[in-house]
């Protein structure tokens, strides 16, 4: 997926790293060592990394909350 043809309302409420990875442009291995120490909340269950669409855009955004 592009970035450029990602539509945030289409997005789920809960992100993948995946979908961050091809969200920011960014390696699978730059956006996992990311979410060791992520700069927006994410949520680990088990092995896998939850993160809220809600906060990772206001992140992005720069917003605060």
């Amino acid at each position: 997926m592009k970035t450029s043809e990602i539509n945030r309302e289409e997005l789920p409420e809960v992100l993948t790293p995946k979908l961050v990875q091809d969200i920011l442009g960014i390696s699978r291995r730059r956006t996992y060592d990311m979410m060791e120490n992520p700069p927006f909340h994410v949520v680990k269950v088990g092995k896998l990394f939850k993160i809220s669409k809600k906060t990772f855009f206001q992140w992005l955004d720069g917003e605060q909350g």
